[in-house]
């Protein structure tokens, strides 16, 4: 400062640093949390939805079954990876489904499907669509579609599931 009160060159090159530096600081602090997978308090203005194209395939077992209502379990790996939590109607030609997909790393997604009845016997197969209808955590707006395709083994209903050309929105 200038004895008049005014701020010398000096000063005013220091102010600005100053402000800049803090300024880079708190953009480093923030990309590091974000990289880290904590997102700040206030969304970022301007970010855009992701979509990612999916192709899992899961391996699920019988948790139980009535009549022909089967809810089955297990991993599931591919672009999504996690634990699936299925319960399929099987009918005469055809099997609905809904799903819930809790992903590794947190969120869920969820949604129906409906396929036609392919080959009867020991081992059913099936090929339709699947629509994701919502989801949690990361996933709190997805949105998507795919095909499905799958195997039930008769004697253990174990299941064979897979989805195939789709596309998640979230």
């Amino acid at each position: 400062m200038t004895q008049q009160g005014r701020p010398t060159r000096r000063g005013i090159g220091r102010g600005i640093a100053s402000t800049g530096a803090a300024l880079a600081l708190a953009a480093a602090g923030a990309h590091v949390a974000v990289a880290a997978g904590h997102a700040p308090a206030t969304p970022i203005p301007g970010h855009a939805a992701r979509a990612v194209s999916v192709n899992d395939t899961g391996y699920l077992r019988l948790l139980h079954a009535s009549g022909e209502i089967l809810s089955e379990v297990g991993p599931i790996s591919g672009t999504l990876p996690g634990t699936a939590s299925v319960r399929l109607d099987v009918g005469s030609e055809s099997v609905t489904a809904t799903f819930e997909i809790r992903v590794h790393g947190g969120g869920s997604i969820a949604g129906t499907g409906r396929a036609k009845i392919g080959s009867d016997g020991r081992y059913t197969s099936f090929a339709g669509t699947l629509s994701v209808t919502h989801g949690t955590g990361r996933f709190a707006h997805a949105r998507g579609a795919g095909k499905l395709y799958g195997t039930i083994e008769r004697r253990s209903d174990k299941l064979t599931v897979q989805t195939r050309e789709g596309t998640l929105n979230y």
